[in-house]
């Protein structure tokens, strides 16, 4: 019986019931917990060394009322990393694989950015749908293209975080199911070619870690606007 390569992105059902749930649940349980000692160990300092770089290098732009979501965007960013790099072990469901699942990120998000300038400062916010100085023939036509690329920005977050994950695990499956293929006809080729998978999975980690960066670095840029 033939398998779709696709198939590894369909969720996981046990009796039913969807696995997506436990996979979403599982990252917060692999995190050390901080203890009531005056010294933790090596895991929780390079844990709490790491957090506090990227909470400093993500609020650096942003103002006073920005630092208030200093604590949801690094919890995304932390949870998005540990999703994508369990979703590279064998027998794993990556639940980021799923647009429906990242526009469930992003859409509030996105909208709870544009409404805070809204209410903020709703001159500044609508002032971005019309650059200044625009002749006046082409300000309808300017307004509604902003208007279009801000309503789109939710939807790109979603699909460039997805259709990334979903490249990189479909290059990973392709390349493996050719060195199973190769190796009875081709040793040195397929040996070959699982020191490119070996590579290309280096890359897949990196790519993991960097487009849960992306996505919150795209939110707090968004939310920079509008506070």
């Amino acid at each position: 019986m033939m398998v779709s390569f696709f198939d590894q992105f369909a969720s996981p059902l046990y009796l039913g019931i969807p696995l997506i749930a436990i996979a979403i649940t599982l990252p917060w349980v692999l995190y050390p917990t901080p203890s009531s000692r005056w010294i933790n160990n090596r895991l929780i300092t390079v844990q709490g060394w790491l957090i506090n770089r990227f909470t400093n290098q993500l609020m650096l732009p942003l103002n006073m009322g920005g630092h208030k979501w200093a604590l949801l965007l690094v919890s995304l960013m932390v949870f998005l990393i540990t999703i994508n790099m369990l979703g590279l072990l064998p027998y794993t469901f990556t639940p980021t694989t799923q647009l429906s699942l990242n526009m469930g990120f992003a859409v509030p998000l996105w909208l709870a950015t544009v409404i805070i300038g809204m209410r903020n400062q709703p001159t500044v916010a609508l002032g971005h749908l019309l650059p200044e100085g625009t002749p006046i023939p082409l300000i309808p036509v300017l307004i509604i293209i902003e208007t279009i690329s801000l309503f789109i920005r939710p939807l790109a977050l979603g699909v460039r975080l997805t259709a990334n994950l979903t490249a990189g695990h479909l290059l990973i499956q392709l390349i493996a199911t050719a060195v199973f293929v190769l190796l009875p006809m081709m040793p040195t080729v397929a040996i070959l070619t699982a020191t490119v998978l070996f590579l290309l999975t280096l890359l897949e980690v990196a790519v993991a870690m960097i487009q849960a960066y992306v996505f919150v670095l795209l939110l707090s840029l968004y939310l920079q606007e509008n506070v």
